[in-house]
């Protein structure tokens, strides 16, 4: 698995958005964007995390932040996804796990006595210059915004 670390360059990265389109990393360039990494559409814990970037959407746009949020769920559950709750973010659909990977969010887990391989619930953020400025390894799926603003903040 790969380790980034802040201070990396963001890999950059093509996948397929809900809509199924092709979505590259090339259109954010020059921009800020928080990449996060989820288990599963429609689980309670991702549906409260993008609740929350969904409740703060405003006040991240305002800041000129760009959020993505990527999973192996194809395009249709993203698209379910995005109807049930009224995401106004795009999700990818990371169904070959290319990006997962890269980003090296991909390795074994442990839930409820389980053992397995899956995503490891991560957050990427980066700034305009494309530089790794935080990563959130276990996000608190009801208050992500306000770890993606003070990482941000800090920066000023």
């Amino acid at each position: 698995m790969k380790h980034l670390k802040v201070n990396d360059k963001a890999p950059a990265f093509e996948s397929i958005d809900q809509h199924g389109n092709a979505f590259s990393s090339v259109t954010l360039t020059g921009k800020k964007f928080v990449l996060y990494f989820y288990p599963k559409d429609l689980t309670p814990g991702c549906t409260a995390q993008a609740c929350n970037l969904r409740d703060n959407y405003t006040e991240l746009q305002a800041q000129g932040i760009e959020i993505i949020g990527v999973s192996m769920d194809d395009e249709k559950l993203h698209t379910r996804f995005i109807t049930k709750y009224e995401l106004p973010f795009t999700l990818l659909a990371d169904t070959d796990r290319k990006v997962i990977e890269t980003y090296g969010v991909w390795g074994y887990k442990k839930f409820m006595g389980k053992e397995y391989d899956g995503i490891h619930r991560t957050t990427f953020v980066v700034n305009e210059a494309g530089t790794i400025v935080g990563i959130i390894d276990k996000p608190n799926t009801k208050d992500h915004t306000r770890e993606i603003l003070e990482i941000y903040s800090n920066l000023k």
